[in-house]
């Protein structure tokens, strides 16, 4: 009758049992939980039977036509039609019965041939219930797993890559030196203060299978080398979570002596895919453009309004925006100082704008990333999926999770919306090397600096978010959720290679990404990172957004050659 299953039943124990502490099921729980279970099924019925029928029923069919006196609804005498015709109705109301969501299809815009082959994130039933996975379920055992895993995966990399025959254990005492993969954790102390990592708070942390998940203290032999980093670097960058590959030995000091870091083996360059779009182009222009996209003084949304006329003007081909749309942390928002509901400003302030560009640009696309401060979003924690889609119907402007990767003409872009950046330059401690069997810089624009570096730790440690744990003091921006951490590697790491080059779903790719965008709230930038151009078009209410041009398959070599990427500031 209730047609419940055993995990249901037990969140409906769960909600009884809230406020009167732990106890056993008992015989007595049941007959309350039975009688729970009855109230709500009976109070469900009686909301059925309020329910309004729409235009599909026998009445709906037979509305307006006259009532006879004596006799039945349209009907003169008993058994014999009336010849009377209907009285037309003028218009519909939803309070007659109407179902105009229905009815209003028909006015839905429909998406003309676009300039770009749009190849975004998959959309099948089981994809997007794995984006939309129920959060604060963690369990203990799930996040040590998953923690593990990410270290054993990148071990039998660095095995593959180097030809090792097999990896040590940093807790291990030995006389050789060893090869161990670990994560870096900083000590106790260290974590439970805002204190930044230091040399003598770095510890190396095994997985259970290569060291019993052991904690060593590490420490760098002052003679320390790089093998096979980007050349010009002079040392490598480590913050908690990285996974690094170390050469060394555990002398018996009680702890593990590194004399040489082994930099982690460099993602597939993107394999090169021509695809042209459905007018027969292959280059395009994108605007990207990252929130908040009104300033905190106001709700007014006055540089989402220029970057709109500037959109009306130009015509791109593809618009990226990055959210926070309706920002919680915006303080009218906080205080309850606003008049519009959060969807109708959604539409108003976004949607109907991004409409009006559409119209006067067919053939255009629009993307649109959300952030955890979304208020519309319910999926506060990160990875996040995307917006629902009763926010907006048009299909010509595509929602995406965050993290998202996705294809524009075969040029793979890579995009989320968390400051990792910031969180990355905050808590990194670098360590002074020198270079063994570097490797060469792909071009000039290569040359090594601090940006540069951040958006390398993100494409070597293969993860859109690669800290762990988040830090302190700036983990209320993240709100990371650990046990789906496969949804942030920028690859996947299981051994399928149905789609490697990422045709069908964008998120399956084993390379790196051509274009990285990950914005921040450090200087706006554009640089190129080994085969990637990384990106940070800065937040629109400081007026920056970024405008990238690609010339198309005019040529072999990377996509990087053919992309112009250039960081604009909004009008007066």
């Amino acid at each position: 009758m209730h047609n419940l299953d055993g995990e249901r039943l037990w969140y409906k124990w769960e909600a009884i049992r809230f406020n009167r502490g732990p106890s056993q099921f008992s015989l007595k729980d049941l007959q309350e939980l039975k009688a729970q279970l009855s109230r709500d099924l009976l109070r469900n019925n009686a909301a059925k039977k309020l329910t309004r029928g729409n235009l599909s029923g026998p009445q709906s069919r037979q509305f307006g036509m006259p009532q006879i006196r004596g006799g039945r609804m349209g009907f003169g005498v008993v058994g014999s039609p009336a010849r009377m015709p209907g009285t037309p109705v003028k218009q519909a109301r939803p309070q007659d019965g109407f179902d105009l969501p229905r009815m209003q299809e028909s006015k839905v815009p429909v998406a003309g041939p676009s300039r770009v082959t749009y190849v975004g994130p998959s959309l099948d039933q089981d994809a997007r219930k794995k984006r939309a996975y129920r959060y604060m379920y963690e369990k203990v055992s799930e996040r040590s797993e998953v923690l593990d895993d990410r270290i054993d995966h990148f071990g039998e990399l660095v095995k593959a890559y180097y030809d090792i025959e097999e990896l040590g254990d940093p807790s291990a005492v030995t006389e050789e030196d060893v090869v161990v993969v670990g994560r870096i954790v900083p000590d106790a102390e260290t974590a439970a203060s805002a204190v930044k990592l230091n040399q003598a708070s770095i510890m190396l942390e095994s997985s259970r299978m290569m060291g019993s998940g052991a904690r060593v203290p590490l420490r760098f032999d002052p003679g320390v080398n790089v093998r096979r980093g980007p050349r010009g670097v002079g040392g490598q960058g480590v913050f908690p979570g990285a996974i690094v590959a170390l050469r060394g030995k555990n002398g018996g000091g009680g702890s593990f002596v590194a004399s040489e870091i082994l930099a982690l083996p460099p993602l597939d360059p993107p394999s090169q895919v021509h695809v042209k779009s459905e007018t027969g182009d292959s280059h395009f222009t994108m605007y990207v453009a990252c929130g908040p996209f009104t300033p905190d003084a106001d709700l007014a949304y006055k540089p989402l309004q220029s970057l709109v006329a500037k959109l009306v003007a130009e015509k791109p081909a593809v618009a990226l925006l990055i959210g926070p749309f309706v920002d919680a942390w915006h303080p009218a928002i906080k205080t309850g100082d606003v008049d519009t509901p959060p969807r109708d400003m959604f539409r108003i302030e976004l949607i109907d704008r991004l409409r009006e560009f559409l119209d006067t640009s067919p053939g255009s696309l629009v993307l649109v990333l959300p952030s955890t401060r979304d208020i519309l979003s319910d999926h506060a924690v990160f990875p996040q999926c995307e917006l629902p889609r009763a926010l907006c119907d048009d299909p010509r402007i595509r929602l995406l999770p965050n993290p998202a990767r996705f294809t524009l003409n075969g040029v793979h872009f890579a995009a989320s919306s968390v400051d990792a950046l910031f969180h990355l330059r905050k808590e990194e401690y670098f360590q002074r090397a020198g270079e063994t069997e570097p490797l060469p810089a792909s071009s000039a624009t290569d040359a090594p600096d601090a940006m540069a570096n951040l958006c390398r730790h993100i494409l070597q440690q293969r993860s859109f978010y690669p800290i762990f744990p988040a830090p302190l003091e700036l983990a209320h921006e993240i709100n990371l959720d650990v046990t789906h951490s496969d949804l942030l590697y920028l690859c996947p790491h299981d051994d399928n290679d149905d789609d490697a080059d990422g045709r069908t779903d964008p998120s399956r790719a084993r390379c790196a990404p051509d274009v990285l965008i990950t914005p921040s709230r450090l200087k706006h930038f554009t640089k190129v990172v080994d085969s990637t151009v990384a990106i940070n078009p800065g937040w629109l209410t400081k007026s920056t957004y970024a405008v990238l041009e690609y010339a198309g398959h005019t040529g072999p070599g990377p996509a990087k050659d053919r992309t112009k990427v250039e960081i604009h500031r909004l009008e007066a």
